[in-house]
């Protein structure tokens, strides 16, 4: 396999972290950011998250709303996929 040096700037405090991380996840840091640029390559996307499991503002939000639709019976329901299906073509 041929391979290529690709040399960044990062923290040292960013690199020592990302080590840990990818070494807990049984890979090393090159394996990791290998894989990351194999999906970046596959995808044409790139997705960087800070969510730590706390929710959106935004989901937050739309629960909110659901729960307003709810409590006004301002919603529809179905019992399966067909009649919601049905519902949507005849609008």
């Amino acid at each position: 396999m041929n391979s290529s040096v690709i040399n960044i700037k990062t923290d040292i405090k960013v690199k020592k972290e990302a080590q840990k991380v990818a070494a807990d996840l049984g890979l090393s840091l090159s394996g990791a950011i290998n894989g990351f640029l194999k999906q970046l390559i596959r995808n044409k996307t790139v997705l960087f998250t800070l969510n730590e499991g706390a929710p959106s503002d935004y989901l937050l939000s739309s629960i909110k709303e659901s729960r307003a639709e709810r409590k006004s019976d301002n919603f529809h329901s179905f019992k399966n996929n067909q009649a919601a299906i049905n519902f949507l073509n005849n609008k």
